[in-house]
């Protein structure tokens, strides 16, 4: 599976170890940046180049890892994007869920709020757990995509 990984200077060593570990498990990883810590870089970026490569995969299963302090600005950003459900997760029933009932495809990590060990573990069931595919789920996941 491609994953696309992007965060600001809050997330970017947090970013940098989870690559690893996602290449380790035999995942494509493309970072996205940020490529250094930069306290005067913007999460917004880094949202869009994920939401972008995501929506122009050519692996149709590609999810994306964002990254920053709270979690909540990489969420926002992403979120822009028609085609992009992006999950803020801070625990293992949030990510089963995201994927299970929305089918997620980008996971948004807080590097303040979610330990590295969390993380790893987060990531994990975010990524192996598919998508239901329940009707209520598809007509949800279809009316989001046509909101304004």
């Amino acid at each position: 599976m491609k994953i696309y990984v992007g965060a600001d200077h809050n997330g970017h060593q947090f970013k940098k170890d989870l690559a690893v570990l996602l290449a380790r498990s035999g995942h494509e990883v493309v970072d996205e940046g940020s490529v250094s810590v930069d306290p005067d870089d913007d999460f917004p970026q880094f949202a869009g180049r994920v939401a972008h490569q995501i929506l122009s995969s050519d692996d149709p299963q590609a999810k994306g890892i964002l990254i920053c302090g709270s979690g909540q600005g990489m969420a926002m950003a992403a979120n822009r994007f028609k085609g992009i459900r992006a999950s803020l997760c801070w625990n293992l029933d949030e990510a089963r869920a995201s994927r299970n009932d929305d089918d997620s495809n980008v996971l948004v990590l807080s590097s303040r709020y979610t330990s590295a060990e969390d993380a790893s573990a987060i990531v994990t069931v975010f990524l192996r757990t598919p998508f239901a595919g329940a009707p209520r789920f598809i007509r949800r996941i279809k009316e989001l995509d046509q909101l304004n």
